[in-house]
């Protein structure tokens, strides 16, 4: 299963709360996505502040646009947040004050896929095509974090 879960780490010189204002701000996403899929937000609130908040995203993959709906399902203000779609695999962020700054741990989570499902997944080229954006993002969203 370790394959089905890619991760990044990037130390980042904020406190967790500006970090995590970021993250649980859908508006932000496109700003910080170093994937290149992200577009932009449809709706949902400016701060996603509890399990169950959903929000929508323009997305593109492939060079052709889509558009998703994102329920958050892990939250703990200043530490974690998690969100999926219709997908079983969930994107999360994990926050951990370290000094003044703060360890920024990001992860795809493709755990809970049927073995159909992950080969299909697996054929399109991920989880590689993820690791590769969440190296990225963590570069982004540090220099967002720093720069606020």
């Amino acid at each position: 299963m370790s394959d089905r879960i890619v991760s990044g780490t990037i130390t980042v010189d904020a406190p967790p709360g500006v970090v995590f204002a970021i993250v649980a701000d859908p508006r932000q996403h496109p700003r910080i996505d170093g994937s290149g899929s992200v577009r932009g937000t449809i709706r949902g609130p400016e701060r996603l502040s509890a399990k169950g908040d959903t929000f929508g995203m323009d997305m593109r993959l492939f060079g052709l646009p889509y558009k998703i709906r994102n329920k958050v399902v892990e939250y703990e203000p200043d530490r974690r947040i998690a969100w999926r779609h219709f997908g079983a695999h969930r994107w999360r962020y994990e926050l951990e004050p370290s000094g003044t700054c703060t360890r920024v741990t990001e992860t795809w989570d493709a755990t809970r896929y049927d073995r159909v499902g992950w080969q299909v997944l697996a054929r399109l080229g991920f989880p590689e095509r993820n690791r590769k954006g969440i190296e990225a993002t963590l570069v982004r969203l540090k220099a967002a974090a720093e720069a606020s």
